[in-house]
Order: structure tokens, then sequence, then C-alpha cells
């Protein structure tokens, strides 16, 4: 009598819809337009109302856009993230931080100090 278990090339393959799955499918085929284009379509038409127009959006949005999975960060062994509070370092210490981290930031010419510490605005 066979036992229970895994076995080798059993069961259905990856990605292979079940027989329920397949018939659905079938009719929804048949049958026309799916719930997702029906909304879609009303969100699409300018004659409906914003409110109606929006909650098509807000109902559709899930099978057309992937949510974003949200990251938590932490520092060393799931600890607090630590920071550096550099506004109290001296002239000269600031100046030794520059020469060591400077090439690493960038080209490191800086003609004047930045006391906001952000560098040269884009533009």
């Amino acid at each position: 009598m066979a036992r229970g278990g895994s076995r080798t090339n059993a069961g259905r393959k990856p990605g292979v819809p079940n027989k329920a799955s397949v018939e659905r499918q079938k009719k929804v085929a048949a049958t026309g337009a799916t719930p997702l284009e029906y909304m879609l379509k009303v969100m699409r038409n300018p004659k409906a109302s914003d409110q109606r127009r929006d909650d098509m959006a807000k109902s559709a949005a899930p099978y057309v856009h992937p949510k974003l999975a949200s990251m938590q960060h932490t520092g060393r062994n799931g600890g607090p993230i630590q920071t550096v509070d550099l506004t109290k370092l001296s002239g000269d210490e600031l100046d030794q931080l520059e020469s060591i981290f400077g090439p690493l930031a960038g080209s490191g010419d800086d003609d004047a100090p930045d006391p906001a510490g952000e560098g040269a605005a884009a533009g």
C-alpha cells in the first residue's frame, strides 16, 4: 500500500491552473467583460461622476499595480539605526572628516564650507 509524503514529479506543475480556474476563465471569456474591464471602463468614462470614477480606480488598482512591500530599516543586530550629530564638532574636526570622507562623497572641491552639510544645490 502506498504511503504519504512527497514523490518526485507528482502533482500539478507550478504555474498550471487547476480545472476550476480553467473553467471559470472560459466562462468569463464567453460572457464578455471581466469585472476589472468594467471598473476600468467606468473609471475612464468622463460622463461618470468623479466620486464613482475614484471608487472604480481604487477598486481596480490592486489588480493593475502591485502593492509595494514595507521595509523596516534597523541597525546592527536589529537594533536602532545609529546616528552621529556633527553639529557639535569643531572646524578642525569637520575638516578632518572632510579629508577622510570627501573623496567618497564626490569631487571634494567645495570652495566654502556648507553649514547645512547638504553640499551644493543641484541646478
